[in-house]
């Protein structure tokens, strides 16, 4: 039995198998030769994301956040993907750090794949994209960013006056700026838009 099949195996009997049908559970516990599976985390709140994402990062484990599917959208709107043969670990990690994942979940199964965060919308001469509850427009030709929009936290006002009117490449106030998950939301927004725009040469 290889190191995937026995990580498998364990996740099928282990405390993080997670709310699953049968189904489910026994797609789970076959075995897999991927050397690229990888395992999801899923925690009760959107802070505790971000703090594993950094942690994680921080220890040289590849780490990002996706959205979780359906059918496991137990806490927050977002999840960490890592590498399935580094999910022990990095579950390790971070139960050094009092963070404890809800569940762990290798990715793979049809109705367990993890989504984008990410959401484009183009309007022609503008482009926007909307990560979780924030949004941010700019004019794909020039990269002016037009429009900052969403959320609800008490930054969003500041963060959108910083950056309405700028050039999306030439700013870092999404970064350095924000100070709530409506922050870190337009954060990760801005970091796709830029890398669409440069996708498609603008």
């Amino acid at each position: 039995m290889t190191l995937l099949s026995r990580l498998r195996s364990a996740f099928s009997g282990s405390i993080f198998s997670g709310r699953l049908s049968p189904a489910q559970d026994r797609r789970r516990a076959e075995p897999s030769a991927n050397p690229n599976a990888e395992a999801f985390l899923t925690f009760a709140g959107t802070g505790e994301v971000v703090q594993a994402e950094s942690i994680l990062q921080a220890e040289g484990l590849d780490a990002r956040v996706m959205a979780p599917p359906a059918t496991l959208r137990t806490g927050c709107d977002m999840v960490i993907v890592t590498s399935l043969m580094h999910a022990f670990r990095a579950v390790s990690i971070l139960k050094a750090y009092q963070l404890t994942p809800l569940q762990m979940t290798p990715v793979g199964e049809d109705l367990l794949e993890p989504v984008s965060l990410f959401q484009h919308k183009d309007f022609g001469d503008w482009l926007m994209v909307r990560a979780a509850n924030m949004k941010i427009t700019v004019e794909k030709a020039s990269g002016r960013i037009v429009n900052v929009s969403g959320g609800g936290c008490p930054d969003v006002p500041y963060l959108a006056a910083q950056l309405i009117g700028k050039n999306i490449y030439e700013t870092d106030s999404d970064r350095k700026d924000g100070q709530t998950l409506c922050g870190y939301a337009l954060h990760l927004a801005a970091q796709e838009l830029r890398r669409v725009q440069k996708s498609a040469g603008g």
